[in-house]
């Protein structure tokens, strides 16, 4: 028998390693593991060490049985503990009338920036985490690769600062998968794309997906915002070019098509709060004056059209993801508001 072949426990058949369970029996070919996953998630005291245990177990589980469905719904509502931690605590009595709009829009950015807090805190207390990619010579070798590339074409400080910007981005992503407890590559970056990360194990779940999705920019803007802070504080014109390059990059991650950020965001919206999405850009275009701004947004609004109609949505709301991603875009634009200090030729 081959190396790479076992033995059915019920049976006694030959299994082929790809095998989930038994042709002849029906008996599932990892069901000791399963069993033990089950322990180790049953006395988990963390969400994130349950999900992790599950997510292993989906793995050695045939798609579409009840087996998988209830694992599935499993990580679905331990996620929903995690998303619970990092909403702030609600008004005791929200707004009406005219001023309710305004309100709602200074809410979204209430949100963004309390989940702000997350990476401002990180940065202070664990700033190694920042540096774990670059433990990784797939990250480090292309990132130094893309930096060369970047250097050719805008000199060095400001391809360093791009270069930066897009690291913090992944590493927004791989935070936030970690917290889900899902497996990923590490950062590789693609000269003139920007970089990615590659999932080990399915999501399955949207509004984790959307959580994720927006990690990245929600990291990002923590990365243009520390660049305007360098400009205030040593007056160089180079960091607030960084600033408003990573906010224009972040917003254009915003766009809700296919595997861009704002694309998983809209695929955890049910129609009419993608609509609403539609429109609160509209209203956050109507704010600026910016000659870029306005493009961006623009885009946007079609591309969400689009989807709209083109996708199918979900029956159930993702309240937190439709907030997330308005205020990031309102926050991001009124980033890339600043005026321009690079000289006009």
């Amino acid at each position: 028998m081959s190396e790479t072949t076992s033995r059915c426990n019920g049976c006694g058949t030959e299994l082929a390693p790809s095998l989930l369970t038994c042709p002849n029996c029906g008996r599932l070919v990892h069901a000791e593991r399963l069993k033990a996953l089950a322990g180790v998630a049953a006395v988990a005291t963390q969400p994130v060490d349950a999900i992790v245990a599950w997510r292993e177990a989906l793995s050695l589980l045939p798609s579409g049985t009840r087996q998988y469905e209830t694992i599935q719904g499993r990580i679905a509502e331990l996620g929903q503990n995690i998303d619970a931690s990092t909403i702030p605590p609600p008004a005791s009595a929200p707004p009406k009338g005219p001023w309710a709009g305004g309100a709602a829009g200074l809410g979204a950015m209430g949100l963004v920036l309390w989940k702000f807090k997350t990476f401002l805190l990180l940065a202070l207390t664990k700033g190694k985490l920042l540096l774990l990619g670059l433990t990784k010579a797939s990250t480090f070798t292309t990132m130094m690769l893309s930096f060369g590339v970047y250097w050719t074409v805008f000199g060095w400080p400001l391809a360093l600062g791009l270069v930066l910007s897009i690291y913090i981005h992944e590493m927004g992503h791989v935070f936030a998968l970690a917290r889900y407890g899902v497996k990923t590559t590490a950062p590789m970056f693609i000269p003139g794309l920007g970089a990615l990360i590659r999932l080990q194990q399915p999501l399955g779940d949207p509004r984790q997906d959307a959580r994720i999705g927006l990690a990245g920019p929600l990291w990002g803007l923590g990365a243009a915002v520390a660049a305007g802070a360098l400009n205030l504080a040593t007056g160089l014109p180079i960091f607030l070019v960084i600033a408003r390059l990573g906010a224009f990059i972040n917003l254009f991650n915003l766009l809700p098509f296919g595997s861009l950020d704002g694309g998983r965001a809209f695929r955890s919206m049910n129609k009419n709060q993608r609509w609403l999405a539609i429109l609160g850009l509209g209203a956050i275009m109507s704010f600026t004056n910016d000659s870029q701004a306005p493009g961006m947004l623009t885009l946007l609004m079609i591309g969400g059209v689009f989807t709209t109609l083109a996708t199918k949505a979900p029956d159930i709301p993702d309240r937190q993801g439709l907030v997330s991603y308005l205020g990031l875009a309102a926050l991001l634009t009124l980033l890339l508001a600043i005026p321009d200090p690079m000289p006009q030729g």
